[in-house]
């Protein structure tokens, strides 16, 4: 069993486990372990196994072999009651019971504290109350779980998890139905219970981005074992992260956490003269329109300048902190030549990037329309 801190045992280890259905193995061969207070998500593509993992991980599913244990202590010889004090589930509901309220659903994570009659104490009640409160669902409590939304409902789970005041959480797809804004709130509140009540978090996520920013662990689920385990310093890379959701058109940031589309194929049509964020719109546009560019001059530095690298034909670079030599304006006015106008994106011109003021004065010369103005491009290009 995996141990740290001289022998004391991990909160959570999955040593070795190997998960599937009616005993035959989908994946094999997974192992971590998570401290107090970690979280831990599982991505990957649909349909690779994040769900039966996390399904295995809480006995939902008949484990093929290897251990989970908490604390030290097998999970599959522990009693039902015994796990449900130390572990809370939060799997992808789609079915809303009839004929009960919310209060009542989040009352229903206090079973493993009750009596025969599930009966509950004043105690209980004020526990139920803090939950929803937790979760920002006090608003709707009393209302019937048959009339709330998909991501109200969402909230009212992860309540009705916090009842149980569990040490461990597990979670599959918590956001799934949630705009951004309760996306965050959610992650947020499962952020604070890791800092403050040192409560482990196991859960899978679609969103990558969220991912990296909640994370402290991360498991890659591809194929029928374990891709990647690491940090997600270690894991977000755009290298790996392609490789991960075989991303054959469009990339992955890493530095932003955002994927870009597929860049427009063919000669360039236009020289973007971009920089200091001011490009990015520019890029986007003639992304979305099809019509293939060439940005520059750009230092590598520049926010705008893996944007350009993910959509552009060209891209003219410049090394970070470095002025803009001769060499790199002779390149760019050579792209200027083959295209058919230039956008000045409107990027303050400074120490480092005078030659892109020239560029401007270059292209106006040579006869090349310069557009400045965003909404033109449509008219522009089509």
């Amino acid at each position: 069993m995996r141990k740290v801190d001289g022998g004391a045992p991990a909160k959570l280890a999955v040593d070795r486990l190997s998960v599937g259905y009616n005993k035959k193995t989908l994946i094999a061969d997974i192992s971590f372990s998570l401290q107090p207070g970690e979280i831990l998500t599982l991505i990957g593509p649909n349909g690779a196994g994040k769900t039966t993992i996390l399904k295995s991980i809480t006995r939902h599913l008949a484990l093929i072999s290897g251990v989970v244990a908490i604390d030290g202590s097998d999970i599959e010889r522990m009693r039902s009651k015994d796990v449900a004090g130390k572990l809370a589930v939060m799997l992808t509901a789609r079915t809303k019971p009839e004929l009960m309220t919310c209060r009542e659903l989040v009352g229903a994570g206090r079973y493993p504290y009750t009596g025969s009659f599930g009966l509950l104490t004043q105690e209980d009640k004020h526990i139920v109350q803090q939950a929803l409160e937790t979760v920002h669902a006090e608003a709707f409590a009393d209302r019937f779980v048959s009339e709330i939304s998909d991501g109200q409902l969402q909230r009212v789970l992860l309540a009705r998890a916090l009842c149980q005041e569990p040490e461990i959480i597990v979670l599959d797809e918590p956001t799934s139905y949630l705009d951004i804004k309760h996306k965050i709130e959610l992650l947020e509140i499962l952020r604070s219970m890791a800092k403050n009540k040192h409560i482990t978090v196991v859960m899978s996520l679609h969103e990558i981005d969220l991912a990296e920013k909640v994370s402290d662990k991360i498991v890659c689920v591809k194929g029928d074992s374990i891709a990647d385990y690491g940090t997600p310093h270690e894991i977000f890379t755009d290298e790996r992260i392609s490789a991960l959701y075989d991303l054959e058109r469009g990339s992955f940031n890493a530095l932003f956490g955002s994927v870009e589309l597929a860049k427009p194929q063919g000669k360039a049509r236009c020289f973007v003269i971009g920089g200091n964020g001011c490009g990015v719109a520019f890029y986007r546009a003639l992304q979305k329109r099809g019509a293939a560019f060439a940005a520059g001059i750009l230092a590598q530095n520049d926010v705008d300048y893996p944007v350009a690298q993910a959509l552009a034909e060209t891209v003219v670079a410049a090394q970070a902190f470095m002025p803009f030599s001769e060499e790199l304006f002779a390149r760019a006015k050579a792209q200027i030549d083959t295209t058919d106008f230039v956008i000045d994106a409107g990027c303050p011109i400074g120490e480092l990037n005078r030659a892109n003021a020239a560029l401007l004065k270059y292209a106006k010369e040579t006869g090349k329309p310069v557009i400045t103005d965003f909404n033109r491009l449509a008219e522009v290009i089509d």
